[in-house]
C-alpha cells in the first residue's frame, strides 16, 4: 500500500475526530444555553455541563492532566463557588424581570466582536507555528505540568485571589445592610 492509502485526509475521519466534533458542538450548545438562560442555577448547571465538554475534548486531544485540572479546577471549584454566591446572596431560583436589562442586540454585538478578535489574535499569533511531531508529546502530563507551572504559576495564584474575594464579597453581600447577620 502506498503512504496516501494509509492516512486518513479530511474527507475520510477518524473515530476520534468524529467524537471531537460531536463533543464540541454538545459542547457548544450547553454554552449557549448557559448564556441564555432566564434562570441563574440552571445557567450554572449548564456551564457544568460545557465545561465538562470541555474536559472530554482534551482527553481527547490526549492532554489527560489539563482535562483533569479542567475537571477539578473548573467544574469542581469554579461552579460550586459560584452556587455558593447564588445561594448566599439568595439570588433569585426562578425567573427573574430583574435579570433581563433588554440589551441583547447590544451584547450579541459586543460578543461577536470579541469572538472575531479572539479568533484573530490566535489565528495572526499561531500562523506560523507547526507542530513537531517527531518531538515529546505535547499533551503528556510531564510537558504540560513543565510548562503550566513554569510560564503560567503567575496566573494561577491570580486566579485564586480573585476567588477568593468573589467569595469573602459574596458573605459581605449576604450581611443584612443594617450589620445584622441573618
Amino acid at each position: 500500500m502506498t503512504l496516501a492509502a494509509q492516512s486518513t485526509g479530511f474527507l475520510s475521519p477518524t473515530g476520534v475526530e468524529i467524537a471531537f466534533v460531536l463533543v464540541g458542538l454538545a459542547t457548544l450548545g450547553a454554552a449557549l444555553v448557559s448564556v441564555t438562560t432566564k434562570q441563574l442555577v440552571h445557567a450554572a448547571l449548564w456551564l457544568v455541563v460545557a465545561l465538562g465538554g470541555l474536559a472530554v475534548e482534551y482527553l481527547l486531544l490526549t492532554a489527560e492532566f489539563i482535562a483533569w485540572v479542567q475537571v477539578l479546577i473548573y467544574v469542581g471549584s469554579v461552579v460550586v463557588l459560584l452556587l455558593f454566591g447564588l445561594m448566599l446572596t439568595k439570588a433569585p431560583i426562578g425567573r427573574s424581570p430583574d435579570s433581563d436589562s433588554g440589551n441583547r442586540p447590544v451584547a450579541l454585538a459586543v460578543a461577536l466582536a470579541a469572538a472575531a478578535a479572539l479568533v484573530w489574535v490566535v489565528v495572526d499569533a499561531f500562523r506560523t507555528t507547526w507542530i513537531d511531531l517527531d518531538g515529546p508529546a505535547r499533551g503528556s502530563t510531564q510537558v504540560s505540568g513543565e510548562i503550566l507551572f513554569r510560564h503560567w504559576v503567575l496566573p494561577f495564584e491570580a486566579l485564586s485571589v480573585l476567588l477568593l474575594a468573589a467569595l469573602v464579597g459574596a458573605i459581605v453581600l449576604a450581611k443584612k445592610k443594617n450589620g445584622d447577620e441573618r
